[in-house]
């Protein structure tokens, strides 16, 4: 590009941030991002920054000052470093209270030229001489002191190991000038908070650094400033994470508390004074500092683990920091205490090895207390329907909860736990969900009690089977968790088996019969809700029968030769009306319809392509009622009908129909304010319908014109951050892609290359760009895998336009970052496996977090 002038530089960014239309703003994008990849980027945004003209200007100014001087600070003669030094610091001295965020770039970018410039001799002591006596230019100097320390192990510089360690060695010495500094700072402002929030966040940077000296900070009036903020009630929720966040770096850096003794002290001291501080906190029910005061108690307990494990009760060893947190097990919410779950992890795995009798016998009453508490945790709420969910932030809790348990058990006593807990519902009457969260932590520890010759456990096996009907079906559902956990015991005494199980072995001659009988009971008792007029306008709930109904056809799995009639097939033609019926009237009610739904759906497993009879009529129904009520577990068993009969040609177009027609009021629903976040079990089970539809019958999808909206959906989708929503849209569109791909010796591959082809030409682009987009700024990290795979997908298909999409991306609106793509654009084009891309993404979206 031809050297441009700062006036058509300074109407890009105006373009690029207040261009009504999309067109224009895509071209300055584009042309903004070639001029940061030339060498006259360093000359234009110097300039745009002593222009000062606007906020706009001087942020994409210092972001590409910033960019340059971490990726192509090559480009500079050395004769240029120091009047870059100098120009970058009269800017962020002019430019300090525009914005505090073209403040932070400016900061990294002096930060990284210091790292960088390696005839910059003492830089944290030339900064500090310049500034530390002007009060106006004491925020941007600890904004450099704070990101300095950072950006010493950042990815995004090209410095070697020996440079590093000549930076921190040097940062090391000048540590103690820089806490001088803080301290200072404090004194000067005294209770300003901003001022406090950022003394706090430096010094927290220079610990998680290594570099200060224990001896020096043990004795450093900061340390008692940042237990009186967190002790003060009166503290801010801004001011007390800030503290927070810098007691646990602390604690973090003397983790080899032997050769940090007197710093160590202090701060073992320091936290145990915080207790009345947090009850404080619990009274004025201030979640966020609980959490605080909770991560800092797990902190000390991590930071002084082996020292508790060697010497309990003894010193540093005091058991009083376990104390601290079974107070915070007691409160009320869950996420409390889940923060301390990696600490008690770690002392079980350290107790279990030294294997120590004595030793495990002091710990013991503490893990007991824990385990109390975890079961209180696990209750769930008493007006809860259904069975527990395992997919939502509650029911992982529960999971790991399950598996800490099963880590810690062996302090207790696997058996001495079972009998006690066992004895809590025997001899009262709890409330029911008291007594399913005693039966959850008892299946977590079952498999560990020896079943030799154990009356309790085939007490507790006999009493589950005995359960009366009107059991809330949560503690039903949990029994039988129970009883899968208990599989050594139920070996032993077949006489608790269940009566499906035994009826699949039966000849098939007598499986209808036994069959019909055993769901007779069960539809009897449907047409007799169905009978019933509705008490208060509401007919009964039917979902025990149901449920009944599904668990028998779960289970019944007889073996058929080719060329057999299901045995199965005629009782499940005979109850479909009673199920059509129990449908319709309570088709409002989303918990009986999704019970219906599954019922059908272990039907319809059940006998396979023995149930096209019913494909019309229950493809008619749940139309019909979806239109009305969107309820998302009809997408589910759509998908469950085009598995079983999407490769029956005969069966396609009506399966097209019926996603067509299923698809219209769900856009309709997704396309609301904030649709998809509010209806990710839609968005779940509507890409579930989808991708089998794609590995079933692809052309009949590619094909139609539905295609180009699910298409649209899933690029809108792929920022959804909901675990289970999130990856069945990823899995669409990697297979989606994958049928143009794989070569499966089929007579429609080169049909399905092309109309993937044709799909990729009108909506790769959009693709590629909202996914990198959605890797940096809506994605947590566990999900970058299933990004790879789509990613690596695309290449597979057609490497070169691949690299055309991200060529393209690295210049839209939304990367600040646009040099950084760059860096990971040679992995991509040389990647030859999938987890290469993995990695290539990881990488770039560190940048961003």
């Amino acid at each position: 590009m031809e050297k441009p002038t700062v006036a058509l530089v300074y109407q890009a960014v105006q373009a690029l941030y207040h261009d009504p239309d999309p067109a224009g703003k895509e071209r300055a994008s584009v042309w903004l991002g070639e001029l940061q990849r030339s060498m006259y980027a360093w000359e234009m945004a110097d300039q745009l920054l002593q222009l000062k003209q606007d906020v706009e200007s001087c942020y994409f100014a210092a972001q590409t000052m910033k960019m340059k001087i971490q990726t192509s600070f090559f480009e500079l003669p050395p004769e240029t470093h120091i009047a870059l030094r100098d120009s970058l610091l009269s800017h962020i001295q002019s430019l300090k209270d525009l914005s505090p965020i073209i403040v932070t770039q400016l900061a990294l970018a002096i930060a990284d030229l210091a790292l960088q410039m390696a005839s910059w001799k003492g830089c944290v002591h030339t900064l500090i001489e310049k500034y530390s006596n002007d009060v106006s230019s004491m925020t941007f100097l600890i904004e450099i002191l704070t990101v300095l320390p950072e950006e010493v192990h950042s990815r995004s510089l090209r410095i070697g190991a020996n440079r590093r360690t000549e930076i921190i060695e040097d940062l090391a010495y000048y540590s103690s000038t820089v806490v001088t500094l803080l301290m200072t700072c404090v004194e000067k402002s005294g209770s300003n908070e901003k001022m406090l929030i950022k003394v706090f966040r430096c010094l927290g940077s220079w610990f998680n650094l290594g570099v200060l000296d224990s001896n020096f900070m043990a004795n450093n009036q900061l340390l008692m400033v940042l237990f009186q903020v967190l002790q003060r009630d009166e503290t801010s929720t801004n001011l007390h994470e800030a503290a927070s966040d810098c007691v646990c770096s602390a604690l973090y850096a003397i983790e080899n508390v032997d050769t940090h003794m007197p710093l160590a002290l202090q701060l073992f001291q320091g936290v145990l004074t915080l207790e009345t501080a947090y009850h404080m906190a619990v009274a004025r029910e201030d979640l966020d500092k609980v959490l605080n005061y909770c991560r800092i108690f797990t902190e000390l307990c991590e930071t002084f683990l082996e020292t508790t494990v060697k010497s309990p009760g003894q010193g540093m060893g005091d058991l009083r920091t376990l104390e601290l947190l079974l107070i915070c097990a007691g409160h009320p919410q869950y996420e409390v205490v889940e923060i301390s779950f990696n600490f008690w992890y770690r002392l079980g795995e350290n107790l279990y090895k030294t294997n120590d009798p004595a030793l495990h016998g002091i710990f013991r009453p503490y893990i007991q207390r824990l385990l109390h508490g975890l079961a209180r945790h696990c209750q769930l709420d008493p007006d809860h329907e259904g069975i527990p969910e395992d997919t939502d932030d509650f029911g992982e809790f529960r999971m790991r909860v399950s598996d800490l348990v099963k880590d810690v058990i062996f302090l207790v006593g696997s058996m001495e736990c079972f009998s006690q807990l066992y004895s809590t519902l025997k001899e009262g009457n709890p409330p029911w969900e008291v007594t399913e969260a005693v039966l959850f932590i008892m299946a977590a520890i079952a498999k560990s009690v020896d079943p030799e010759n154990n009356p309790t456990l085939t007490e507790v096996l006999e009493q589950v089977v005995l359960l009366p009907e009107t059991v809330h079906i949560a503690v039903r559902y949990t029994s039988i968790e129970l009883v899968g956990e208990m599989s050594e015991v139920v070996d032993r005494n077949p006489r608790f088996l269940g009566t499906a199980l035994v009826l699949a072995r039966l000849p098939l001659e007598k499986i209808a019969e036994c069959l019909s009988d055993l769901c007779a009971v069960q539809v009897m008792a449907l047409k007799k809700l169905l009978s019933q007029d509705p008490s208060n306008g509401k007919a009964a709930d039917p979902t025990v029968w149901l449920d009944r109904l599904a668990v028998i056809f779960r289970h019944t799995n007889p073996i058929v030769e080719n060329g057999q009639t299901h045995p199965c097939q005629k009782v499940i033609q005979e109850i479909w009306p009673v199920l059509s019926q129990t449908l319709n009237t309570h088709q409002a009610d989303n918990r009986i319809v999704e019970r219906c739904c599954r019922c059908l759906r272990f039907a319809v497993r059940c006998v396979g392509k023995g149930s096209a009879s019913l494909l019309q009529p229950l493809v008619t129904q749940m139309v019909s009622v979806y239109q009305v009520y969107p309820h998302s577990c009809f997408l589910y068993l759509g998908s469950i009908l085009v598995d079983e009969y999407g490769m029956e040609e005969g069966c396609r177009q009506g399966l097209l129909d019926m996603l067509q027609a299923l698809c219209m009021p769900t856009f309709q629903l997704l396309e609301q304010p904030n649709g998809l976040r509010n209806h990710p079990d839609t968005v779940d089970d509507l890409f579930r319908l989808a991708t089998r539809f794609v590995q079933r019958s692809p052309v009949t999808l590619l094909s139609s014109g539905i295609i180009v909206h699910i298409i649209q959906c899933a690029i809108a989708a792929t920022t959804l951050d909901h675990r289970d929503a999130n990856c069945s849209v990823m899995k669409f569109v990697r297979d989606l892609i994958h049928t143009g791909v794989s070569n499966d010796h089929e007579d429609d591959f080169e049909l399905r290359k092309q109309l993937i082809g044709q799909a990729m030409g009108q909506h790769g682009q959009q693709l590629v760009t909202q996914l990198m987009h959605t890797c940096c700024f809506c994605l947590p990290p566990y999900t970058l895998p299933d990004v790879a795979e789509v990613l690596w997908e695309i290449m597979v298909f057609d490497r070169p336009v691949s690299h055309m999409y991200i060529d393209t991306c690295s210049t839209t609106p939304d990367s600040t970052c646009i040099i950084h793509m760059q860096l990971k654009v040679d992995v991509h084009i040389h990647a030859e496996e999938c987890k290469q891309v993995c990695w290539a993404i990881r990488e770039f979206t560190r940048l961003f977090r």
